[in-house]
Formats: structure tokens, C-alpha cells, sequence
């Protein structure tokens, strides 16, 4: 070996242990950025996309906590209300965003960066996660509520899909679909306890049947004939023609059943669509139709409003790493990112309206159109036959809902695993609802 050609050698050697020593100095210095968040397709999707961010900001470590629905909402509130600090981003709704941000919990989502775009995110997203006109949390999805269906299965029965159904319609659907030799049922509901799982899909139910949590007294109205027509409703359908153990399903369980080809319909959220429509995710990709959330005596509160979003807790000690990944992973780029891997269908709905301008979405997703109308629609502030106290279009707007919402959820799942009858559930829901905003200081 030549002097100069060590020399040489040695020189690269030098260099590529001071890049390494680089490299351990970064990692040393690197902030390090918490992220509660919930189990669904989208958010493992951006778990598994993340690494393009971390790769563009390698001053910045990720961490993941993932959680099933209910726990997040559990573990998120803890932390947030004894300022534990666990947290440097969560992902919270419609529900918590205004209400932490008025209590001082969390960061304000203000001076965002210039290519954010903010005036292209949806109005009903932002104007849901705001507080006195500051925006507290930015959205990853928003989204209404619709109903899917097996187009196969209604030409094969001669059956025809209206644009808008009723809840009666839906009955003589499911009861004529229902195939249990087969394995296929009629329909599929949220059935899992939880004031966001079942109490989602159910407070839609009530809404279009025309009752309501409280009146304008703050005295709760569960112990009445349009509750208990409603739950009565919705518990002898699933009964009847769902799939079994009902009562353990929620949003993840009836996406498998419906990508599977268990269920001829399913009500449940417009971002469902994303994943039915895709062919490696859905075996019914090609078979899924889709129409309007059902009503029945009134379309208020028929269909509702929520946004998947991510907020910075003020205790957390990482914020501007947590900021700069709360905009990427609600950005257009992120948005082009997903499209690249998993195609335009699946690319996170209801935020921006650059999406639905662009011509390969509205090629890929033939519901695009329809659910921002849906997002659009619902109307938080205007979501009950009889005016009410509260806002809110699946759940009543104030930080006491978590409990006494669970407390029912828990009832009536009680009522489709037929522990108990439809009036007893109500009694005990009615009874803790009363309680805690009486404790409250609501009632006067």
C-alpha cells in the first residue's frame, strides 16, 4: 500500500467516524416527541408513514402510544386534567378541543407555517376545534356519518337503495338481507360501550326519533317514549339480523365484518369509505354503494360531526418538534404522501378542500362528493326536534358527557347482550345522567 493511499484511507476513516460521532450527537440532542393516538387504519398508516418525517427532521424522535378508542379518551383525559406532561401531541375530537383549549389545557394552534394553508382546511373542521375563535387542535380527518351497503345483495334480492332512507326502510332491508346460514347479516351497528363507540351512533338514532339528552331546564329526558322507541329500535335490529356478539363491536370490528362481506349494510363513519373502496383492504371493493344516514320523524341530528385531531397538551416539553409533526401530519404534502401508498381513496377525508378539487380523488372516490355535503350539513347547534341546552350532534358538549355518556353506552350494550330490558337501561341511564350535571351545578 502507498503513503498517500493510506493517508487516504485514514482521512475516510477519520470521516466516517466523525459522521457517526455526528450522527450519536443528533440522536443525544434529539427532542423527542410523545404521540398518543387510536388504532384505526388511518393512524397506523401514519405511524408507518412517519418515517419520512423523521428521516426530514433528524433532530426529532417519534414516539407512539396506540390505543383502542375507548382507552385513548381515558388515558388522554387523565393526563391532560392532572398535568401529568406523558403526552406531547394526542389526538383528540370535536368534543375536547373546545373545551380544553377554554380551560387553558392546551396549546393554541396559531402562527402556523406559510405553506400550511390553513383557509384550504374545511370550515366545519376548523370552526369544531376552535374556542372563541382560536383553533386548538389540527384536523388529520373529519367526518359525518353515512350508510354503506352490498349492491350485489340488493340486485340479487330486487331491492333498491333510496338516496335518503328511512329507519323503517332499513328494517325491511336488513330483515330481507339477512342470510345467517351464509354468514351474512342484514346489518351491522356499533354496539361496544362508550360515550364516542356505541353512544356515537346511537345519540343519531335518538336525534331522528326525535329525542334529545336534557330540556332546557337541564333535566334529563332518557325515561321517555322517544328514547325508548329509538334504543327499542336499534336493539331489535341488531338482534334480529346482526352479526353475534353484537355488544363487543365497535368502529374496527364492523370495518372487518363489512370488508369481509359479512354485512349487507352498515351506519358508521364517512371515513369507512376510504377502506371499503380499497381493493387491499376490502373484499367488497367493487360491490359497496353507499346513501345518506337514515331519519326517522326528523332529519336533525341524523348524522354527525367529528374530526380525529391532533392538539399539544401545554404541558408538554417538546412543543415546537410537536407542532412541526402536527402540521406535517395534517399538510398537503402528507396528504400526496398517502395517495403514493396507499392510492387517492385512502388518503385522510374532510379536511382539505384542495382534496376534493383534485381530479384523481374524485376519480378514486366516488363518495368524495357526498361526504364533505355530509360534513358540511351536520350541525352541532342544530341537532334536536326540541331545542336544548347544549351543542353537540352525538354527544352533549360539556366535560361531564364523558361519564354519564359511558354509564348509558354501558346500559344499553346491556340491552343488546340481553342482560336487561330496554326501560330498566333507560331508568339507571336517566338517573346517572340527572346526577351528574345536577352535581354540576346545571340544574337550578
Amino acid at each position: 500500500m502507498t503513503l498517500k493511499a493510506s493517508a487516504c484511507r485514514g482521512a475516510t476513516r477519520k470521516a466516517v467516524l466523525a459522521g457517526v460521532a455526528l450522527c450519536a450527537a443528533q440522536l443525544a440532542n434529539a427532542a423527542t416527541v410523545t404521540i398518543a393516538t387510536l388504532n384505526n387504519p388511518d393512524m397506523l398508516e401514519l405511524k408507518k408513514l412517519s418515517a419520512n418525517f423523521e428521516k426530514a427532521n433528524p433532530d426529532i424522535k417519534l414516539n407512539w402510544v396506540i390505543l383502542e378508542e375507548n382507552v385513548l379518551r381515558q388515558r388522554a383525559t387523565t393526563d391532560i386534567t392532572t398535568n401529568s406532561g406523558q403526552f406531547d401531541v394526542v389526538a383528540i375530537g370535536t368534543y375536547e378541543a373546545p373545551q380544553w383549549g377554554k380551560r387553558g389545557w392546551l396549546t393554541p394552534m396559531t402562527n402556523l407555517s406559510a405553506d400550511y394553508d390553513l383557509d384550504d382546511v374545511v370550515k366545519t373542521g376548523r370552526d369544531g376545534l376552535s374556542y372563541n375563535g382560536t383553533l386548538y387542535a389540527l384536523p388529520f380527518y373529519v367526518e359525518s356519518s353515512m350508510t354503506f351497503y352490498r349492491k350485489d345483495l340488493f340486485a340479487a334480492k330486487g331491492l333498491k337503495m333510496p338516496d335518503q332512507p328511512t329507519y323503517d326502510q332499513i328494517k325491511d332491508f336488513a330483515d330481507k338481507l339477512t342470510d345467517k346460514a351464509n354468514g351474512v347479516y342484514g346489518i351491522c351497528l356499533r354496539g361496544k360501550a362508550g360515550w364516542g363507540e356505541n353512544m356515537a351512533y346511537v345519540d343519531t338514532v335518538v336525534n331522528t326519533f326525535g329525542g334529545r339528552w336534557f330540556d332546557e331546564k337541564w333535566n334529563a329526558q332518557l325515561a321517555t317514549p322517544e328514547w325508548n322507541k329509538a334504543i327499542t329500535f336499534y336493539s331489535d335490529l341488531l338482534k334480529q339480523d346482526g352479526p353475534p356478539g353484537a355488544s363487543s363491536n365497535g368502529f374496527n370490528e364492523n370495518l372487518t365484518l363489512m370488508a369481509s362481506g359479512k354485512c349487507a349494510m352498515w351506519i358508521d363513519a364517512t371515513v369507512a369509505a376510504g377502506m371499503l373502496y380499497n381493493k387491499a383492504q376490502s373484499q367488497v371493493a367493487d360491490k359497496i354503494g353507499f346513501a345518506a344516514a337514515p331519519v326517522a320523524v326528523t332529519p336533525k341530528g341524523s348524522h354527525w360531526l367529528w374530526a380525529w385531531s391532533f392538539a399539544i397538551p401545554k404541558t408538554s416539553r417538546s412543543q415546537d418538534a410537536a407542532k412541526k409533526f402536527a402540521e406535517w401530519a395534517t399538510s398537503k404534502q402528507y396528504i400526496e404522501l398517502v395517495a403514493k401508498d396507499e392510492g387517492w381513496a385512502s388518503v385522510p377525508p374532510g379536511t382539505r378542500k384542495s382534496t376534493y378539487a383534485r381530479p384523481e380523488y374524485k376519480q378514486a372516490a366516488p363518495f368524495g362528493d357526498f361526504v364533505l355535503k355530509a360534513i358540511e350539513t351536520a350541525d352541532p347547534n342544530d341537532s334536536t326536534l326540541q331545542k336544548v341546552p347544549y351543542t353537540g350532534v352525538q354527544y352533549v358538549g360539556i366535560p361531564e358527557f364523558q361519564s354519564f355518556g359511558t354509564v348509558v353506552g354501558q346500559q344499553i350494550a346491556g340491552v343488546i347482550a340481553g342482560q336487561m330490558d330496554v326501560a330498566t337501561a333507560l331508568k339507571v341511564g336517566n338517573a346517572a345522567a340527572n346526577r351528574a350535571v345536577r352535581e354540576a351545578g346545571y340544574q337550578k
